[in-house]
């Protein structure tokens, strides 16, 4: 076997490693926001004409 099989793109593993920590503190700052401001369920339209005035 050749060294080029054990080779790490530091790089790469780096973005990635960022990337889940930032996805961590985005999914903690959405669970608080959530539970400071529920987002209640969107009402329904109602399909009804409008007045006319």
């Amino acid at each position: 076997m050749s060294d080029d099989d054990k080779l790490i793109d530091l790089n790469a593993e780096r973005a990635k490693r960022v990337h889940d920590l930032n996805d961590k503190r985005l999914n903690e700052v959405r669970q608080a926001f959530e539970q400071a401001m529920p987002l209640g369920k969107p009402k329904k339209k109602s399909k009804k004409k409008p007045k006319k005035r």
